[in-house]
């Protein structure tokens, strides 16, 4: 069940780079998408929080909470949907995978954690990747008005949710996981709110297509919601290494995805920067033995 439930978490966020470009800009502005996933994760975990235990945060954690807030629920998700709503599915579901290379980075300069000459080799091969599609991705689409920018906002937000991770680290093992999400996500609409409200407000929910609709609530309710909870179930019973090897299978469904439904297509920009990031990656996440 716990290897059931981490494809599904996997399967949920590769589809997610093309359903959720669907609804921007059309429909709903990148900032208020945002505003709408935040709201209604918190509702969501407000309302599970109820079979948790009643916790409250230690005023010693207030700052961390926040940051965390502001990185992994405001900067990360803004810089996020805006850089979908200007790229590709594709370009999206490859810059996504360099998070764990993102991670490497803050944690050598961060946590003064020792990387091998190897691994830096993967960091820079993966960044090379990233920057062949950030450089070199440009392609004439009306639904993809700014593909290079798109792509660096993407980038963009494997940094800040890079930065989360390191900041919630202590607090995931202090606090159960529906307190911390729950307030996480409330804080979260009091950051989007001021950049979103103007777009949230602009939606036309009497002429919104229900294609648009269960879009916006496959973003919500799977997203946001399931996905964490798929990822939490499957960490009961899986290594952290093992669930996070599941990484490396998101681009390809998101790819597979968008190709098949004929919202993107490969080119050899794409092809070469993704193979660079994909290697990237893996060197950059293999473990070294170590030295006798």
């Amino acid at each position: 069940m716990a290897i059931l439930a981490a494809i599904g978490a996997t399967i949920i966020y590769g589809l997610n780079h093309t359903i959720a470009k669907g609804v921007m800009p059309d429909h709903v502005g990148a900032y208020g998408f945002v505003v709408l996933r935040v709201m209604g994760a918190a509702i969501l975990f407000w309302v599970i929080s109820i079979f948790g235990p009643k916790e409250c945060i230690e005023k010693k954690d207030y700052l961390r909470i926040v940051l965390c807030a502001i990185f992994g629920m405001g900067l990360n998700m803004l810089s996020f949907f805006k850089g979908l709503s200007l790229s590709t599915p594709i370009n999206s579901a490859v810059l996504i995978t360099t998070t764990p290379i993102i991670v490497l980075i803050l944690s050598t300069v961060l946590i003064k954690e020792k990387i091998s000459r190897k691994k830096v080799f993967g960091i820079f091969v993966g960044l090379l990747g990233a920057m062949g599609l950030i450089l070199f991705g440009k392609e004439l689409r009306q639904d993809a008005p700014n593909i290079p920018m798109g792509n660096f906002l993407i980038l963009m937000n494997s940094f800040f949710y890079g930065t989360y991770l390191i900041l919630a680290k202590i607090l995931i093992s202090k606090y159960h996981p529906f307190t911390f999400m729950k307030w996480l996500f409330s804080l979260g609409i009091l950051i989007c709110l001021p950049f979103g409200y103007h777009e949230l407000t602009a939606i036309q929910w009497s002429t919104i297509p229900f294609d648009m609709v269960w879009r916006i609530a496959f973003v919500i309710i799977g997203t946001t919601f399931c996905t964490y909870l798929f990822n939490i179930y499957a960490l009961t019973q899986l290594k952290a290494s093992t669930l996070s090897a599941f990484v490396y299978v998101q681009p390809l469904i998101g790819i597979l995805f968008a190709i098949v439904i004929g919202k993107d297509a490969l080119t050899t920009t794409k092809i070469l920067s993704a193979s660079l990031v994909f290697l990237g990656v893996y060197l950059s996440s293999r473990k070294t033995k170590p030295d006798l």
